[in-house]
């Protein structure tokens, strides 16, 4: 199957999808029209959905309206707004009763659906009809499903009728015989939801699909604007590491020229201040670390410094190095582990030297 048609197809379900939540939402909000004798009369439904299905007769009256005028313009905003059931006239329903098993309870449509044609005066394309399906009081092995049908046509011209007046109908249903003492009140012959026009359907499906295409548009613009902007700032970053590269070199090489100019005496004591000393370092360590710390391996390679050895309290080292002023971001490169002796603690530390050392006065 092309990607098309799939496409077409699944917008087309959740078109249909939609409508039938928008209808479930309008039956909250549900209006009942009868005719009695030349006036129609509309009420409120009940308050349940369930009471509404039972009884179309259940709720106040909301307005009486003789047939052939049309409903005010109040009384068609509410219509609009409502979920709109017409209970067609029992005059033109024709009612017939079968029984199936109990355990085909599930398959009663079907059943009704392949008898329609025996049982209906009409011919089956021409007969709008509903059923409800009873346990069978004197036999509990049966269910009693009792038919009410419609000629179509009739329906159509109720439809019509109603549109004249301001009114569209949602559903059209027909009232059981003894609804007064059934349980199930009234049987639903047509539905504006099982009815779908093509047009209509038709047009959730194109504001769906606009709505998705506007959505996948969004989508792709907020994508590549996120795209140009992560390299852009990729780019600005990249400029700014190049400008710090070239002003460290300004400033090394402006280090340079003023150590240059400098007096042979002066430009020595910058030298001697701007580079490291291994051996003002082994003194720095001799009065940042306790006397019962041991060093066994002191290990320089530029501006890093390692050292290894011994120490009763390992973590107290970290502080006294950080506060000697010639060492930053001292830390451990190992973990640490008891030594021979079970006493002391092999320790690993590493630290940035800082060029400009200097003795502090005891």
């Amino acid at each position: 199957m092309r990607i098309d048609a799939v496409l077409r197809r699944w917008i087309e379900i959740l078109a249909a999808l939609y409508l039938a939540w928008r209808d479930s939402r309008r039956e909250l909000r549900s209006l009942i029209v009868t005719r009695e004798d030349e006036h129609f009369v509309i009420r409120h439904a009940a308050l349940t959905r369930d009471a509404m299905l039972r009884d179309t007769r259940a709720g106040t009256v909301f307005a009486t309206v003789p047939a052939g005028t049309a409903v005010s313009a109040e009384i068609a905003r509410s219509a609009h707004n409502s979920f709109v059931t017409f209970e067609f006239p029992a005059g033109k329903v024709v009612t017939r009763q079968i029984t199936v098993p109990a355990q085909a309870r599930k398959f009663v449509s079907g059943v009704v659906r392949n008898q329609i044609e025996r049982l209906s005066p009409w011919p089956a394309h021409g007969v709008a009809y509903g059923f409800a399906a009873e346990e069978n009081a004197a036999d509990a092995a049966t269910i009693e499903v009792r038919i009410l049908m419609a000629a179509r046509a009739d329906v159509e011209a109720a439809q019509q009728t109603l549109s004249e007046l301001g009114l569209h109908a949602d559903r059209i249903v027909a009232r059981l015989a003894d609804a007064v003492e059934s349980t199930a009140g009234s049987v639903t012959l047509w539905t504006r939801l099982a009815d779908t026009s093509p047009g209509r359907l038709g047009s959730a499906a194109r504001s769906i699909g606009v709505g998705i295409a506007a959505f996948a548009t969004l989508s792709l613009l907020v994508a590549s604007w996120a795209l140009l902007s992560t390299i852009s700032i990729r780019n600005d970053s990249e400029d700014v590491a190049a400008r710090s590269r070239v002003l460290q070199r300004q400033v090394q090489t402006g280090r340079s020229a003023s150590s240059t100019s400098m007096p042979p005496a002066e430009r020595a004591w910058l030298l001697k201040e701007t580079s490291i000393s291994s051996a003002v370092l082994i003194e720095a360590l001799s009065r940042a670390l306790p006397a019962t710390a041991y060093l066994n391996e002191i290990r320089l390679e530029k501006d890093s410094l390692r050292i290894l050895g011994l120490a009763e309290d390992v973590p107290a080292l970290l502080a006294p190095l950080e506060r000697s002023g010639h060492m930053t971001g001292v830390h451990f490169f190992a973990p640490s582990a008891r030594g021979p002796d079970g006493k002391l603690f092999r320790f690993s530390i590493e630290a940035h030297v800082e060029p400009h050392i200097k003795i502090a006065e005891d």
